[in-house]
């Protein structure tokens, strides 16, 4: 295991402010166990990235497949970590909540090594479908493509309503689609196949047989909307916390909220969608949120005009 080198990390600092906003005491335990794992791997790397990145040669060519377990909690860099962490904080906190903590970290291990599974079947099948043999050498890192998984399932037990994709309204149901072709076209260096796995891995789970296979090894879910043993403690007063939290907004609205509040704070004020335009298309995004003040409440909950922005991301390794 090496320690990475010391310095900085801006990424991590606000990592850790928005969790801290958030409250320890309101984050499910699956949620955060999953969220220090993450942290843990990149500040103490069990391997370089090169090492335990995911790609056809290396995984089945060279037999290599401890990178199927090291991959989805590896990140390239700061912003990497602190986009997906931020996303899974988001999903973590609702899906725990409905589907109960042993449940869900039953699903996010299934996912994170099915995932891995479904990238190398669809990288294989692009190589020799696209006569290019280069694609079994991409490698991929990161926890996105479990994050369009549980996105899936997050649409499916919270279905309804729009969320904003590159500022156009998409309904809930194909956001996952707009935003897998958004992130390639708009994002270099990302994976499209890892993103597309992550889709498909939450469709086996709610429209097909995933669910029912993940069942028959461990028993039913025990799908509930609160959490199991029936024993009064810190996380049964989550939803009620939560919903103090998001004030039962949808993302656009709580967005629009964490703007106005941040930038009256500082005596100013500029629209959402005012701030947006000026930010995104002259790839300024870090910089204008950060001389504005308002970055850290900006991405309170997952925007997909920002998690996925070029800025928020290394150009080492392909991000899933």
């Amino acid at each position: 295991m090496q320690r990475r080198s010391r310095g900085v990390n801006l990424g991590l600092l606000m990592l850790l402010s928005q969790i801290f906003h958030v409250g320890i005491n309101n984050i499910p335990p699956v949620t955060l166990a999953t969220l220090g794992l993450n942290v843990w791997f990149f500040l103490n790397p069990w391997k370089p990235l090169y090492h335990s990145c995911l790609s056809v040669e290396e995984c089945y060519q060279r037999k290599d497949w401890q990178r199927l377990l090291l991959s989805p909690f590896h990140h390239a860099d700061e912003w990497h970590l602190y986009f997906n962490m931020v996303s899974m904080l988001w999903k973590g906190i609702n899906l725990e909540r409905r589907l109960g903590s042993r449940w869900f970290a039953y699903v996010v291990t299934t996912f994170s090594l099915l995932t891995g599974v479904v990238y190398l079947l669809l990288q294989f099948a692009f190589a020799e479908f696209m006569d290019e043999p280069d694609i079994k050498r991409n490698c991929a890192v990161g926890f996105s493509g479990v994050l369009f998984a549980l996105k899936v399932l997050n649409n499916h037990y919270f279905p309804g309503g729009f969320v904003s994709v590159l500022g156009f309204p998409v309904p809930n149901r194909f956001a996952c689609w707009a935003e897998l072709v958004a992130i390639h076209f708009f994002t270099p260096g990302t994976s499209f196949a890892g993103h597309l796995a992550g889709i498909l891995v939450g469709l086996m789970y709610t429209q097909g047989p995933l669910k029912k296979l993940m069942e028959a090894c461990t028993g039913p879910s025990g799908y509930q909307n609160h959490y199991p043993g029936g024993r009064p403690g810190v996380y049964e007063d989550v939803h009620r916390n939560y919903d103090v939290y998001t004030a039962g907004l949808s993302e656009e609205e709580q967005l629009e909220r964490a703007l106005r509040a941040s930038l009256r704070d500082r005596a100013c004020w500029m629209p959402a969608q005012k701030l947006l335009s000026h930010c995104l298309p002259s790839c300024q995004l870090q910089r204008c949120c950060l001389s504005l003040g308002c970055f850290d409440r900006y991405l309170n909950k997952e925007i997909p005009e920002i998690a996925h922005h070029p800025m928020a991301f290394g150009s080492h390794q392909k991000k899933k």
